[in-house]
């Protein structure tokens, strides 16, 4: 059975660190401006345009390392907020007093605050602290004292980073969270697959051995006895399963990274298209068993095809062997505009109420899984009526366009 391998990478820090990428540029095209402007003002300026190339130098030269946190590194976090922290206290040097003295912006200006935001998008609210902190300071030593406008600008920065790095830390917790959720969805899907699968086969041989060896006896019911041991222990291992442990992507900043195995009709159609269902359900009329289908084709995409015929064949096999040989069963195939119905009715005793609780308990999921299983992946449903003395009827309704169904169900 043909497999794809299906890989959904989440991630909410992506956009923002492109934002920080242009907000970069911007402040330093900004931050020239504002110097340009006030040229004559400035007591050194040779000291703010040398300031002002290497600050243009390293932000087109660094635009890559701002792509994501792996390429955003500890050593680069540091080299940029010297940068910062170096143009704040160059500002007195470079600039008049008076204009110091009066509020007048920083050389590096509001640049200085994307440094701190990478702080935060890379390391958390712990990180920007840090360097909010640092560029407080730094702010504070360039006014020489703590005027209201310059205390204003350091707070706005601190709350800023900080809770942008807040909410980066619980988008992460999330996104780990949804990824294990998905991924046991996943690894549910899977299994109940190949509970279907064991169930069609292994555990049906199992139980036959077991019911011919009690009735031939001697060492036949020996063989009969352990074929019953391992049946139960098969079902108790296909009812219990294993989850395997959540992966997360190798660059935890790109987000979590979840892989599902896909089996259905994106991962397996083939060049030939829809498959008549008919021609699937014919092999089971016989002897005892009739079939009543349209006549006209009734087309499915071969792998809803193939588990609606199996769940047919999974019903059938619940009549074989709890209705007895001698029930009778009957197929009908409705071909409506959006879905097809398929129904299998038989004569038998009916199923006690109850019946079914117990069984999937007992870890015996014919019904559960053979059945309701096959048609949930598709995005149908079987709907199961049994009136004790009247008979069983198993309805099974499947979407014609599977793919659209499952798209659905995913968004809800």
């Amino acid at each position: 059975m043909a497999r794809r391998e299906r890989v959904m990478r989440m991630s909410v820090e992506q956009p923002l660190w492109r934002a920080l990428t242009g907000y970069r540029v911007l402040t330093m095209l900004y931050a020239v401006g504002l110097f340009a402007t006030a040229y004559e003002e400035f007591t050194r300026p040779w000291l703010a345009v040398a300031y002002f190339a290497v600050l243009a130098v390293w932000t087109l030269a660094t635009l890559p390392r701002v792509a994501n946190a792996a390429r955003c590194t500890k050593g680069f976090l540091a080299a940029d907020l010297t940068i910062a922290l170096t143009g704040i206290l160059l500002t007195p040097v470079a600039d008049a007093h008076e204009r110091v003295q009066s509020g007048g912006p920083t050389l590096p200006s509001i640049w200085t605050a994307g440094a701190v935001l990478a702080f935060a998008i890379k390391g958390g609210w712990r990180w920007a602290a840090l360097a909010s902190g640092l560029v407080a300071v730094a702010n504070l030593i360039e006014r020489g004292s703590p005027a209201r406008d310059t205390v204003h600008n350091v707070i706005l920065v601190c709350i800023a980073s900080i809770a942008i790095g807040y909410v980066v830390e619980v988008a992460r917790a999330s996104e780990r969270t949804l990824a294990r959720a998905l991924e046991i969805e996943a690894a549910t899907r899977e299994r109940e697959r190949l509970a279907r699968d064991i169930h069609d086969s292994v555990l049906q041989v199992l139980a036959m051995v077991q019911r011919r060896g009690a009735v031939i006896g001697g060492e036949a019911a020996e063989l009969g006895r352990m074929a019953g041991e391992q049946e139960v222990a098969l079902r108790t291992l296909v009812s219990g399963g294993l989850v395997p442990v959540s992966r997360v992507s190798e660059d935890a900043a790109e987000g979590a990274l979840v892989r599902a195995v896909e089996e259905g009709p994106d991962a397996e159609e083939p060049a030939g298209g829809p498959v008549d269902l008919r021609a699937l359900l014919a092999p089971y009329a016989r002897a005892g068993v009739s079939l009543a289908e349209p006549g006209a084709p009734v087309p499915l995409t071969p792998a809803a095809a193939r588990e609606v015929a199996a769940a047919v064949g999974a019903a059938l096999d619940n009549v074989r062997r709890h209705a007895g040989e001698g029930a009778r069963a009957w197929i009908l195939v409705e071909d409506e505009p959006d879905e097809v119905i398929v129904t299998v009715r038989d004569d038998g005793p009916g199923i006690p109420e109850g019946r079914l609780a117990q069984a999937e308990g007992e870890g015996r999921l014919g019904v559960a899984l053979s059945i309701r299983g096959r048609l949930r992946d598709l995005g149908g449903s079987a709907e199961l009526i049994s009136v004790p003395g009247q008979g069983t009827e198993v309805e099974l309704k499947v979407p014609k366009d599977v793919t659209d169904a499952r798209g659905k169900a995913e968004r809800r």
